[in-house]
């Protein structure tokens, strides 16, 4: 089957600098593991367009949206500080709409039939980007704006996103908090930044702190409900908010998952879309900051979705 790689050059156009763990390597790194993976015969890869304000405001607030835009440099070697660890510079807000109209071009690949999966290789990552705050290195939420897309414009009654970034998805937590349309299932390592997702929640979603130290056999003990969840729900389209700092090899948490335990995740989540929605799943990037590991990971992810 053929998975449809979205992505742009824009996107490595954000650079908060050398040291900056989110940087324009990541991507670079992923394009090389894709071309020595051989995988090219069942990847097809499409330029994204930057997304209309009118999708940002499905997910963000108007407000919001427009500071952002307000507060963008202008200037080569202006910054600007959306939080503590967050940063713009003149190219940044090119970067973030281009991320954030890759998923929604993901979603009307797989809802017109052109692609029954879709992998958003983007950046700047979006779970951490509330309603109305960038926070996490996030500028704007890319998975809730292609959530919100699909509810609206397909008129679906039901997606599901899965989130196994290292930290939990407390952006995308809080757009679809009050919506019983979405069912969210975040799983992060806990007590962690953002320190969030173990206070009580409606139904509809799952939260699964791990705590530091957990490997792959406990980890998939601890996640399991999951997928029965998911499959009482039957959704109409997966989402997923694809992290991969959850790896034993990234310093940026300290959970101990391989790739291994990334293609046994995608396997469980292929098999109930292929059950419940025709195949139709939008995986989107979040974080994973060990670059082998994270190219490592994605390129395993992505075999799983086109097998």
């Amino acid at each position: 089957m053929t998975v449809t790689i979205l992505s742009s050059y824009k996107c490595n156009l954000h650079n908060m600098g050398n040291e900056h763990p989110e940087q324009p390597a990541r991507m670079f790194k992923i394009n090389d593991q894709f071309i020595s993976s051989g995988l090219e015969y069942v990847l097809r890869f499409a330029d994204a367009k930057p997304v209309q304000i009118s999708a940002l405001e499905r997910a963000h607030d108007k407000v919001f949206v427009k500071s952002v835009f307000d507060r963008a440099p202008k200037e080569k070697g202006e910054r600007v500080w959306l939080d503590d660890d967050t940063i713009m510079m003149d190219k940044s807000l090119d970067a973030a709409l281009y991320a954030a109209g890759a998923v929604v071009d993901a979603v009307d690949l797989v809802m017109s039939n052109n692609t029954k999966r879709a992998f958003c290789a983007v950046r700047p990552p979006g779970h951490h980007a509330s309603r109305g705050k960038s926070s996490g290195f996030c500028i704007f939420n890319n998975v809730a704006v292609g959530v919100m897309h699909a509810l609206e414009k397909y008129a679906l009654e039901r997606v599901a996103i899965v989130d196994f970034d290292v930290h939990h998805g407390d952006g995308t937590q809080d757009i679809i908090k009050d919506d019983e349309r979405v069912l969210f299932c975040s799983s992060f390592q806990h007590p962690f930044y953002p320190f969030s997702g173990d206070e009580p929640c409606r139904d509809g979603i799952i939260n699964v702190p791990i705590p530091a130290g957990t490997k792959g056999v406990d980890y998939r003990e601890r996640v399991k409900h999951w997928f029965t969840a998911i499959d009482e729900f039957k959704p109409q389209m997966i989402f997923i908010s694809a992290g991969f700092d959850s790896h034993a090899e990234d310093e940026m948490g300290q959970l101990c998952l391989v790739e291994d335990d990334y293609m046994w995740i995608t396997e469980q989540l292929k098999t109930l879309a292929d059950k419940h929605c025709n195949g139709k799943i939008v995986s989107v990037l979040e974080g994973g900051y060990a670059l082998s590991a994270l190219a490592r990971s994605v390129v395993a992810h992505v075999k799983v979705l086109a097998s």
